[in-house]
């Protein structure tokens, strides 16, 4: 698949590279990654990344702003998007040809030609392996792409904690810091909260619930984020806190934006994925995402959560 991709990428003279709406470190650190190594192999094309930008991911790389007809005839590639409803700008559909590259599980196979693996720990270090593949055939990497993707490896691998990181990926984040990159601007980039951040963190751990069954849950209405001067994705940065709490098996944060209530889920253990499936949502084994239209449901995805962790041993 890898050789059918760079085939691809050299075959069209335009490559327009989307990634997932809210994004993360990761969908960044793939898409603009990717774009910074086709821009140095190929200084001929035109390559670009696009989107709806993120405020607080503005450190690792601005989007670029293009018109619907350069998308004639150009080449797609979506990154670390699972499902096609959650492709950011819609206007992907208008290329010639997709190309989805993606480590989540594979249960929307959208695109021309897919590339998925649910091994890595990310698909900033699938689009590294992508482009050791191909360096004895063009492709070129620089300082710029080294950051990136080592930005997107270390924040989908929670600094290297998460049980996704593997031995290739110690090897990939091993490789990348040689290139000429401040790892700590990068770091102050991902990890600095303001003030009124780290207040709503220290809400978060005054009052999180935690049931005999290892279930931890926070509820986080828009009231109480407009009293902290914070907003739905300012909270979505603070879901990991938990993580460190002894006797947790799994936690959810109800995040409360304008027309529904987003379901954050993570765990040490018991599988969740499923259970955001059945909430409108999908994800990682032991990080997901889904949503809920009324606090009145809030007892469903606990109950759910509750069955998972008393099951798990």
């Amino acid at each position: 698949m890898k050789a059918e991709i760079l085939a691809a990428i050299q075959h069209y003279e335009t490559i327009i590279v989307h990634r997932h709406v809210r994004p993360d470190p990761d969908a960044y650190g793939s898409q603009c990654g990717l774009v910074e190594i086709l821009k140095a192999s190929y200084p001929d094309k035109k390559v670009y990344a696009v989107g709806k930008e993120e405020k607080s991911l503005h450190f690792m790389r601005r989007l670029d702003v293009i018109d619907d007809e350069v998308y004639n005839g150009a080449l797609v590639i979506i990154c670390d998007t699972a499902n096609a409803a959650r492709i950011c700008d819609t206007r992907y559909s208008l290329g010639d040809k997709i190309i989805k590259i993606d480590h989540h599980p594979n249960e929307d196979p959208y695109g021309d030609l897919l590339w998925v693996d649910t091994t890595a720990s990310s698909v900033s270090e699938m689009i590294y392996e992508f482009y050791l593949f191909g360096k004895d055939h063009g492709l070129k990497i620089n300082d710029e792409a080294a950051r990136l993707l080592y930005g997107g490896i270390v924040g989908d691998t929670g600094r290297f904690l998460f049980p996704s990181t593997t031995d290739k990926t110690f090897a990939y984040a091993g490789e990348l810091i040689h290139y000429k990159f401040s790892r700590t601007e990068l770091y102050d980039g991902m990890y600095d909260l303001e003030p009124n951040l780290i207040k709503l963190n220290g809400y978060i751990l005054q009052n999180f619930e935690l049931q005999s069954s290892g279930v931890a849950s926070v509820m986080l209405t828009k009231e109480l984020l407009e009293e902290f001067g914070a907003n739905a994705p300012d909270a979505s940065l603070l879901v990991g806190t938990l993580g460190n709490v002894k006797g947790i098996k799994a936690w959810v944060f109800f995040i409360e934006e304008e027309d529904q209530i987003r379901v954050r889920l993570r765990s040490k253990g018991p599988v969740i994925n499923g259970i955001a499936k059945k909430f409108n949502g999908g994800g990682h084994p032991l990080a997901s995402g889904a949503s809920i239209y009324s606090w009145n449901e809030v007892e469903n995805v606990l109950k759910e959560l509750n069955e998972v962790c008393e099951n798990y041993s």
